[in-house]
Protein backbone atom coordinates (compact mmCIF):
# COMPACT_ATOMS: atom_id res chain seq x y z
CA UNK A 1 0.00 0.00 0.00
CA UNK A 2 1.27 2.98 -0.93
CA UNK A 3 2.36 5.42 2.23
CA UNK A 4 0.71 8.29 0.87
CA UNK A 5 1.34 10.01 4.63
CA UNK A 6 4.71 9.82 4.20
CA UNK A 7 5.08 11.58 0.90
CA UNK A 8 2.54 14.58 2.30
CA UNK A 9 4.74 14.97 5.17
CA UNK A 10 8.00 15.23 2.69
CA UNK A 11 6.49 17.12 -0.08
CA UNK A 12 4.76 19.97 2.44
CA UNK A 13 8.48 20.04 4.29
CA UNK A 14 9.26 23.13 2.13
CA UNK A 15 6.40 25.23 3.18
CA UNK A 16 7.75 25.94 6.51
CA UNK A 17 11.06 24.60 6.84
CA UNK A 18 13.30 28.03 7.54
CA UNK A 19 16.63 27.12 8.03
CA UNK A 20 19.62 24.58 6.48
CA UNK A 21 21.22 22.71 8.99
CA UNK A 22 25.18 22.89 9.28
CA UNK A 23 27.00 19.50 7.81
CA UNK A 24 28.21 19.00 11.34
CA UNK A 25 23.93 19.10 12.64
CA UNK A 26 23.53 16.95 9.30
CA UNK A 27 26.18 14.94 11.06
CA UNK A 28 24.66 14.62 14.27
CA UNK A 29 21.11 13.16 12.72
CA UNK A 30 23.53 10.59 11.44
CA UNK A 31 24.62 9.43 14.47
CA UNK A 32 21.54 9.60 15.89
CA UNK A 33 20.56 6.72 12.90
CA UNK A 34 23.70 5.02 14.09
CA UNK A 35 26.10 6.17 11.52
CA UNK A 36 24.58 3.91 8.73
CA UNK A 37 27.04 6.25 5.99
CA UNK A 38 30.61 4.89 7.43
CA UNK A 39 29.40 1.50 6.99
CA UNK A 40 28.74 1.92 3.30
CA UNK A 41 31.36 1.76 -0.10
CA UNK A 42 30.63 5.32 -1.27
CA UNK A 43 31.16 6.68 -4.80
CA UNK A 44 30.29 10.87 -4.20
CA UNK A 45 29.29 12.31 -7.65
CA UNK A 46 29.13 16.72 -8.04
CA UNK A 47 29.07 18.71 -11.12
CA UNK A 48 27.05 20.69 -13.17
CA UNK A 49 25.87 18.59 -16.11
CA UNK A 50 25.82 14.79 -16.43
CA UNK A 51 25.68 13.96 -12.65
CA UNK A 52 23.11 11.76 -13.21
CA UNK A 53 23.79 9.78 -16.33
CA UNK A 54 27.49 8.97 -14.23
CA UNK A 55 25.25 7.44 -11.37
CA UNK A 56 23.07 5.45 -14.43
CA UNK A 57 26.78 4.40 -16.01
CA UNK A 58 28.24 3.54 -12.61
CA UNK A 59 24.85 1.86 -11.32
CA UNK A 60 24.62 -0.06 -14.70
CA UNK A 61 28.22 -1.09 -14.89
CA UNK A 62 28.68 -2.25 -11.42
CA UNK A 63 25.48 -3.90 -11.59
CA UNK A 64 25.88 -5.82 -14.77
CA UNK A 65 29.71 -7.01 -13.05
CA UNK A 66 27.67 -8.67 -10.13
CA UNK A 67 27.24 -6.15 -7.74
CA UNK A 68 23.90 -4.78 -5.46
CA UNK A 69 23.62 -1.08 -6.01
CA UNK A 70 22.12 1.66 -3.79
CA UNK A 71 22.10 4.67 -6.34
CA UNK A 72 20.52 8.20 -4.55
CA UNK A 73 19.17 10.67 -7.24
CA UNK A 74 17.29 14.06 -7.41
CA UNK A 75 15.38 15.37 -8.40
CA UNK A 76 12.36 13.20 -8.56
CA UNK A 77 10.55 13.36 -11.45
CA UNK A 78 6.68 11.65 -10.74
CA UNK A 79 7.58 10.15 -7.07
CA UNK A 80 9.48 10.69 -4.61
CA UNK A 81 10.59 6.82 -4.43
CA UNK A 82 12.45 7.82 -7.63
CA UNK A 83 15.64 9.29 -5.29
CA UNK A 84 16.01 5.96 -3.90
CA UNK A 85 17.44 3.18 -6.10
CA UNK A 86 18.54 -0.20 -5.07
CA UNK A 87 19.74 -2.23 -8.33
CA UNK A 88 18.19 0.76 -10.24
CA UNK A 89 15.03 0.31 -9.20
CA UNK A 90 13.13 2.60 -7.23
CA UNK A 91 12.96 1.13 -3.33
CA UNK A 92 10.00 -0.86 -2.47
CA UNK A 93 7.24 0.56 -0.33
CA UNK A 94 7.58 -0.97 2.90
CA UNK A 95 11.33 -0.27 2.59
CA UNK A 96 10.58 3.87 1.92
CA UNK A 97 7.98 3.96 4.63
CA UNK A 98 10.65 2.15 7.30
CA UNK A 99 13.39 5.12 6.76
CA UNK A 100 10.32 7.65 6.55
CA UNK A 101 9.50 6.75 9.93
CA UNK A 102 13.03 6.11 11.51
CA UNK A 103 14.22 9.45 10.20
CA UNK A 104 10.98 11.20 11.66
CA UNK A 105 11.53 9.50 14.89
CA UNK A 106 14.96 10.76 15.10
CA UNK A 107 13.48 14.59 13.34
CA UNK A 108 10.84 14.28 16.25
CA UNK A 109 13.76 13.74 19.22
CA UNK A 110 16.50 16.09 17.86
CA UNK A 111 13.93 19.04 17.02
CA UNK A 112 12.60 18.99 20.69
CA UNK A 113 15.95 19.51 21.95
CA UNK A 114 16.60 22.76 19.32
CA UNK A 115 17.58 21.34 16.14
CA UNK A 116 16.29 23.10 13.27
CA UNK A 117 13.61 20.64 10.88
CA UNK A 118 15.64 18.71 8.59
CA UNK A 119 15.05 20.21 5.19
CA UNK A 120 13.28 18.28 2.41
CA UNK A 121 16.94 17.26 0.99
CA UNK A 122 18.06 16.67 4.17
CA UNK A 123 15.11 14.47 5.00
CA UNK A 124 15.57 12.67 1.76
CA UNK A 125 19.41 11.98 1.99
CA UNK A 126 18.84 11.32 6.11
CA UNK A 127 16.31 8.51 4.68
CA UNK A 128 18.76 6.99 2.10
CA UNK A 129 21.34 6.64 4.31
CA UNK A 130 19.15 4.64 6.88
CA UNK A 131 17.67 2.40 3.75
CA UNK A 132 21.00 1.69 2.36
CA UNK A 133 22.40 1.09 6.27
CA UNK A 134 19.88 -1.34 6.51
CA UNK A 135 19.66 -2.71 3.05
CA UNK A 136 23.95 -2.85 2.80
CA UNK A 137 24.27 -2.54 -1.40
CA UNK A 138 27.59 -3.07 -2.41
CA UNK A 139 28.08 0.14 -3.48
CA UNK A 140 26.31 3.26 -2.99
CA UNK A 141 26.59 5.80 -5.82
CA UNK A 142 25.49 9.39 -4.20
CA UNK A 143 24.66 12.27 -6.49
CA UNK A 144 24.94 15.68 -4.53
CA UNK A 145 22.55 18.44 -4.16
CA UNK A 146 22.78 21.66 -5.50
CA UNK A 147 26.41 22.27 -4.88
CA UNK A 148 29.77 20.39 -3.14
CA UNK A 149 31.27 21.76 -0.71
CA UNK A 150 28.27 22.89 1.53
CA UNK A 151 26.00 20.20 0.27
CA UNK A 152 24.12 17.96 2.71
CA UNK A 153 25.64 14.49 0.82
CA UNK A 154 29.08 16.33 1.73
CA UNK A 155 28.94 14.95 5.43
CA UNK A 156 30.25 11.66 4.20
CA UNK A 157 33.78 11.32 5.67
CA UNK A 158 35.29 8.16 4.17
CA UNK A 159 33.93 8.03 0.55
CA UNK A 160 35.82 5.58 -2.29
CA UNK A 161 35.96 8.12 -4.66
CA UNK A 162 34.98 11.11 -6.02
CA UNK A 163 33.82 12.07 -9.82
CA UNK A 164 33.51 15.67 -10.98
CA UNK A 165 30.94 16.19 -14.04
CA UNK A 166 31.55 19.25 -16.36
CA UNK A 167 31.66 22.48 -14.94
CA UNK A 168 29.55 25.33 -16.09
CA UNK A 169 27.52 28.89 -15.10
CA UNK A 170 24.26 27.68 -13.05
CA UNK A 171 22.94 28.31 -9.78
CA UNK A 172 25.21 31.19 -9.67
CA UNK A 173 23.29 33.10 -6.89
CA UNK A 174 24.69 30.17 -4.53
CA UNK A 175 27.89 29.00 -5.97
CA UNK A 176 29.87 31.81 -7.66
CA UNK A 177 29.79 33.63 -11.15
CA UNK A 178 32.75 32.42 -12.48
CA UNK A 179 33.21 29.02 -13.63
CA UNK A 180 36.74 28.71 -11.20
CA UNK A 181 34.05 29.48 -8.53
CA UNK A 182 31.79 27.35 -9.07
CA UNK A 183 34.60 24.69 -9.63
CA UNK A 184 35.99 25.50 -6.43
CA UNK A 185 32.45 24.42 -4.46
CA UNK A 186 32.11 20.75 -6.73
CA UNK A 187 36.16 19.95 -5.76
CA UNK A 188 34.95 20.54 -1.63
CA UNK A 189 33.64 17.09 -2.12
CA UNK A 190 37.26 15.17 -2.73
CA UNK A 191 38.61 14.03 0.78
CA UNK A 192 42.32 14.00 1.69
CA UNK A 193 43.96 10.76 -0.34
CA UNK A 194 40.50 9.40 -2.23
CA UNK A 195 40.84 9.86 -5.68
CA UNK A 196 39.16 12.14 -7.91
CA UNK A 197 38.03 11.66 -11.88
CA UNK A 198 36.93 14.73 -13.13
CA UNK A 199 35.93 16.64 -16.82
CA UNK A 200 39.35 18.40 -17.68
CA UNK A 201 37.46 19.99 -20.49
CA UNK A 202 36.90 23.28 -19.31
CA UNK A 203 41.11 23.94 -18.19
CA UNK A 204 39.99 27.03 -15.77
CA UNK A 205 37.47 24.57 -13.81
CA UNK A 206 40.38 21.34 -14.57
CA UNK A 207 43.08 23.75 -12.84
CA UNK A 208 41.06 24.32 -9.57
CA UNK A 209 40.14 21.82 -9.02
CA UNK A 210 43.30 19.57 -9.85
CA UNK A 211 45.11 22.05 -6.85
CA UNK A 212 42.15 21.09 -4.60
CA UNK A 213 43.25 17.63 -4.97
CA UNK A 214 47.14 18.01 -4.59
CA UNK A 215 46.71 20.02 -1.47
CA UNK A 216 44.39 16.91 -0.16
CA UNK A 217 46.74 14.30 -1.51
CA UNK A 218 44.30 12.83 -3.56
CA UNK A 219 45.11 11.50 -7.08
CA UNK A 220 43.41 13.20 -9.70
CA UNK A 221 42.54 12.00 -12.74
CA UNK A 222 41.42 14.91 -15.46
CA UNK A 223 39.82 13.51 -18.56
CA UNK A 224 39.37 15.36 -21.94
CA UNK A 225 37.09 14.37 -25.33
CA UNK A 226 39.70 13.04 -26.93
CA UNK A 227 40.64 10.77 -23.60
CA UNK A 228 36.88 9.79 -23.62
CA UNK A 229 37.03 8.63 -26.95
CA UNK A 230 39.98 5.82 -26.23
CA UNK A 231 37.83 5.18 -22.89
CA UNK A 232 34.52 4.31 -24.45
CA UNK A 233 34.92 4.42 -28.37
CA UNK A 234 31.68 2.57 -28.77
CA UNK A 235 29.39 5.10 -26.72
CA UNK A 236 27.71 7.71 -29.36
CA UNK A 237 29.74 11.09 -28.54
CA UNK A 238 27.31 12.86 -26.42
CA UNK A 239 27.17 10.06 -24.20
CA UNK A 240 31.03 9.30 -24.04
CA UNK A 241 32.34 12.03 -21.50
CA UNK A 242 30.05 10.56 -18.63
CA UNK A 243 30.31 7.29 -19.77
CA UNK A 244 34.06 7.69 -19.67
CA UNK A 245 33.95 9.15 -16.06
CA UNK A 246 32.36 6.56 -15.22
CA UNK A 247 34.88 3.37 -16.20
CA UNK A 248 37.37 5.69 -15.19
CA UNK A 249 36.69 5.44 -11.54
CA UNK A 250 35.98 1.77 -11.93
CA UNK A 251 39.38 1.16 -12.96
CA UNK A 252 40.86 3.55 -10.67
CA UNK A 253 39.20 1.58 -8.03
CA UNK A 254 40.02 -1.58 -9.78
CA UNK A 255 36.85 -3.36 -8.75
CA UNK A 256 36.78 -7.04 -9.49
CA UNK A 257 34.79 -8.16 -12.38
CA UNK A 258 34.46 -4.50 -13.78
CA UNK A 259 36.03 -5.56 -17.41
CA UNK A 260 36.09 -3.96 -21.07
CA UNK A 261 33.07 -6.22 -21.53
CA UNK A 262 31.30 -5.60 -18.78
CA UNK A 263 31.64 -1.92 -19.31
CA UNK A 264 30.25 -2.06 -23.08
CA UNK A 265 27.67 -4.52 -22.32
CA UNK A 266 26.36 -2.17 -19.90
CA UNK A 267 26.35 1.24 -20.92
CA UNK A 268 24.99 -0.18 -24.42
CA UNK A 269 21.81 -0.58 -22.59
CA UNK A 270 22.11 2.23 -19.45
CA UNK A 271 18.08 3.82 -19.29
CA UNK A 272 18.31 6.93 -17.39
CA UNK A 273 14.88 8.53 -16.90
CA UNK A 274 14.15 12.07 -18.74
CA UNK A 275 17.28 12.12 -20.42
CA UNK A 276 16.67 11.36 -23.90
CA UNK A 277 14.20 9.36 -23.17
CA UNK A 278 12.02 8.18 -25.96
CA UNK A 279 8.41 7.74 -25.05
CA UNK A 280 6.55 7.37 -28.14
CA UNK A 281 7.27 7.29 -31.64
CA UNK A 282 9.88 9.58 -32.51
CA UNK A 283 9.37 11.94 -29.47
CA UNK A 284 11.36 12.38 -27.19
CA UNK A 285 11.63 14.24 -23.56
CA UNK A 286 14.98 15.17 -21.92
CA UNK A 287 15.97 17.34 -18.41
CA UNK A 288 18.33 19.60 -19.60
CA UNK A 289 17.68 22.67 -17.90
CA UNK A 290 20.43 25.03 -18.33
CA UNK A 291 22.93 26.13 -21.77
CA UNK A 292 25.47 23.17 -20.78
CA UNK A 293 22.77 20.80 -20.67
CA UNK A 294 21.06 22.25 -23.96
CA UNK A 295 24.44 21.43 -26.09
CA UNK A 296 24.77 18.19 -25.05
CA UNK A 297 21.16 17.47 -25.82
CA UNK A 298 21.71 19.34 -28.84
CA UNK A 299 24.38 16.95 -30.13
CA UNK A 300 22.21 14.34 -29.40
CA UNK A 301 19.49 15.95 -31.37
CA UNK A 302 21.92 16.28 -34.60
CA UNK A 303 23.21 12.28 -33.47
CA UNK A 304 19.55 11.21 -34.93
CA UNK A 305 17.67 10.31 -38.27
CA UNK A 306 16.79 13.61 -39.98
CA UNK A 307 13.35 15.34 -40.13
CA UNK A 308 11.26 18.47 -39.23
CA UNK A 309 12.19 18.92 -35.52
CA UNK A 310 9.07 20.35 -33.02
CA UNK A 311 9.44 21.88 -29.78
CA UNK A 312 7.70 22.00 -26.79
CA UNK A 313 9.70 23.90 -24.11
CA UNK A 314 9.20 25.64 -20.85
CA UNK A 315 11.88 26.63 -18.21
CA UNK A 316 12.20 27.93 -14.57
CA UNK A 317 13.19 31.84 -14.16
CA UNK A 318 16.26 31.69 -12.36
CA UNK A 319 18.03 30.00 -15.43
CA UNK A 320 19.49 31.19 -18.33
CA UNK A 321 16.74 30.38 -20.77
CA UNK A 322 17.31 33.53 -22.60
CA UNK A 323 20.67 31.30 -23.81
CA UNK A 324 18.84 28.01 -24.03
CA UNK A 325 16.56 29.34 -26.17
CA UNK A 326 19.61 31.14 -28.66
CA UNK A 327 21.02 27.82 -28.92
CA UNK A 328 17.72 25.79 -29.68
CA UNK A 329 16.79 28.08 -32.27
CA UNK A 330 20.07 28.61 -34.00
CA UNK A 331 21.10 24.88 -33.72
CA UNK A 332 17.80 22.97 -34.58
CA UNK A 333 15.95 25.15 -36.29
CA UNK A 334 12.67 24.04 -35.04
CA UNK A 335 9.38 23.79 -37.53
CA UNK A 336 7.25 24.65 -34.73
CA UNK A 337 7.50 25.66 -31.24
CA UNK A 338 5.00 25.20 -28.24
CA UNK A 339 5.67 26.92 -24.88
CA UNK A 340 4.10 26.14 -21.27
CA UNK A 341 3.40 27.37 -18.01
CA UNK A 342 5.36 24.81 -15.36
CA UNK A 343 2.94 24.48 -12.21
CA UNK A 344 5.99 25.18 -10.33
CA UNK A 345 5.91 28.70 -8.32
CA UNK A 346 9.58 29.06 -10.48
CA UNK A 347 8.28 28.44 -13.72
CA UNK A 348 8.36 31.37 -16.07
CA UNK A 349 5.50 32.79 -18.03
CA UNK A 350 4.25 32.17 -21.33
CA UNK A 351 4.51 35.62 -22.77
CA UNK A 352 7.98 36.02 -21.96
CA UNK A 353 9.50 32.20 -23.77
CA UNK A 354 6.68 33.27 -26.46
CA UNK A 355 8.65 36.24 -27.10
CA UNK A 356 12.37 35.15 -26.37
CA UNK A 357 11.26 32.24 -29.26
CA UNK A 358 10.18 34.77 -31.91
CA UNK A 359 13.25 37.15 -31.33
CA UNK A 360 15.82 34.02 -31.28
CA UNK A 361 14.58 33.74 -34.95
CA UNK A 362 11.23 30.61 -34.39
CA UNK A 363 8.16 32.71 -35.96
CA UNK A 364 5.65 29.65 -35.56
CA UNK A 365 5.29 29.43 -31.30
CA UNK A 366 1.99 28.49 -29.05
CA UNK A 367 1.84 28.94 -25.88
CA UNK A 368 -0.76 27.06 -22.96
CA UNK A 369 -1.03 27.65 -19.37
CA UNK A 370 -0.98 23.71 -18.79
CA UNK A 371 1.34 21.23 -19.79
CA UNK A 372 -1.28 18.80 -20.32
CA UNK A 373 -3.08 20.96 -23.24
CA UNK A 374 0.34 21.72 -24.72
CA UNK A 375 0.74 17.58 -24.80
CA UNK A 376 -2.95 17.24 -26.15
CA UNK A 377 -1.49 20.12 -28.72
CA UNK A 378 1.96 18.89 -29.48
CA UNK A 379 0.79 15.15 -29.81
CA UNK A 380 -1.96 16.21 -32.26
CA UNK A 381 -0.05 18.18 -34.74
CA UNK A 382 2.77 16.40 -35.14
CA UNK A 383 3.26 14.40 -38.36
CA UNK A 384 4.78 10.48 -38.30
CA UNK A 385 7.82 11.98 -39.62
CA UNK A 386 8.62 14.84 -37.63
CA UNK A 387 10.50 14.42 -34.38
CA UNK A 388 9.34 15.79 -31.07
CA UNK A 389 11.37 17.11 -28.54
CA UNK A 390 9.99 17.80 -24.77
CA UNK A 391 13.02 20.02 -22.96
CA UNK A 392 13.87 22.97 -20.66
CA UNK A 393 13.41 21.77 -17.35
CA UNK A 394 12.80 18.56 -15.15
CA UNK A 395 9.27 19.68 -13.35
CA UNK A 396 8.34 19.40 -17.09
CA UNK A 397 9.58 16.40 -18.38
CA UNK A 398 8.01 15.34 -14.81
CA UNK A 399 4.44 16.85 -15.63
CA UNK A 400 5.14 15.00 -19.02
CA UNK A 401 5.48 11.85 -17.70
CA UNK A 402 2.44 12.07 -15.30
CA UNK A 403 0.00 13.35 -17.79
CA UNK A 404 1.29 10.56 -20.36
CA UNK A 405 1.03 8.24 -17.26
CA UNK A 406 -3.12 9.66 -17.38
CA UNK A 407 -3.50 9.69 -20.87
CA UNK A 408 -2.75 5.33 -21.19
CA UNK A 409 -5.12 4.65 -17.83
CA UNK A 410 -8.12 6.50 -19.85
Amino acid sequence: MIDKKARDYLLGIPLWTKKKNTLDEVRNFLEALGNPDEQLKIIHVAGTNGKGSVCADLTAMLMEAGYHVGTFVSPHLTDVTERFLLDGCPVEEAGFSESFTRVKAVTDKLTAEGYAHPTFFEFVFLMAMDLYGRMKPDFVVLETGLGGRLDTTNVIRHPLACVITSISLDHTQYLGDTVELIAAEKAGIIKQGVPVVYDNNDQAAGAVIAAAAKRLGSAAYGLTAADSYREVSFAAPYQAMNAALAVKVLNVLDVAGVTAQVCKKALASVHWTGRMQQVAPNVWVDGAHNPGGIRAFIQAVKAQNSGNIRLLFAAVSDKDYHEMIRLLCTELAPESVTVVQLKSERGLQVDALAKQFEEAGCSQVTAFDSTKDALEHVLSEKKEEDRLYMVGSLYLIGEILEDLKLRKRG
